[in-house]
This record gives C-alpha cells, structure tokens and sequence, in this order.
C-alpha cells in the first residue's frame, strides 16, 4: 500500500493532537496546525520541500503567536482570593471586636470562624469583606474598601 504525503502530514497532525491529549501540552495543537497546514500543501500538489516549509511556518508562528498571548494575558487572583475558585470571597460578615493579636471570631454561614485582618487593615468592628480564605481562616478586609 502507497500512502500518499498527504496521508502521512494528516498522520502526523493527528499524532500530535493525540500527544496533546495525553500530556496537557496546548502548543502541541499549534504544531499540529502546521502538520495540518503541510497536509493541505499535499493536497495542493506542493512539492516536498514546500509542504515541509508550510508546516515550519504556520507551525511556529501559531506557537509563537500563543506563547505571546499566554505572557500578555491579565494573571488570575491566587486561589485563596479568587471569586471563581472559592465562593466565599466577597462575602460579608459582622465583626463585635478584634483581639490585640488581629484576630477575631465571627459568624459565617451558621458556625463560628477564625478570623484574621487583611494587612494594612484597620482593626474596627462592624461590617467586614471576606478578602481570601487561608486554610480555615477568614481572611477580613473592611466592606468600605471593597
């Protein structure tokens, strides 16, 4: 059996997509592009060197392209204060008084917490933010600076 160069780029691209799959690595997909980009040049009735040219290009560039977008994309909050991660952030609760240490016990959703203040914080009762979520530590800023 004689497999075509086009046969055996789209092999190639499907091999990848299955290594991404396996391993998590998304620049092998902008590999596969290229791999795909060469079958495509097969198809066209490039010579050789041209498909292996067109897989080079569009190959690198797509992994350049998505590694630029990767480091010029915003960061997201660490866990600990991500509201998409950990519900609580954001949340309010009633501080009655701060202990000289900066901690405190509160209600939070029908159970006593530990309570600590944000840093920088001033330690005054009343109204408080959930900032972040340590372990099982509120961690609180006060609800003005929200």
């Amino acid at each position: 059996m004689d497999w075509s160069a086009a046969t055996l780029w789209w092999l190639a691209a499907g091999a990848a997509v299955a290594a991404e799959l396996a391993t998590g690595t998304f620049y092998l997909l902008m590999i596969a592009l290229g791999l795909a980009a060469a079958a495509i040049a097969a198809h066209l009735g490039a010579p050789s060197p041209a498909q292996w040219i067109a897989a080079a290009l569009v190959g690198a560039c797509t992994t350049a392209l998505w590694h630029w977008r990767r480091a010029h994309d915003p960061r997201s909050a660490p866990p600990a204060s991500n509201r998409d991660v950990n519900l609580d952030v954001g949340e309010r609760v009633h501080v009655e008084a701060w202990k000289p240490d900066g901690t405190a016990r509160v209600n939070y959703r029908g159970t006593q917490w530990s309570a600590r203040l944000q840093p920088g914080a001033p330690a005054a009762p009343g109204e408080h933010r959930v900032a972040a979520v340590e372990g099982n530590w509120l961690v609180l800023a006060p609800a003005s600076a929200s």
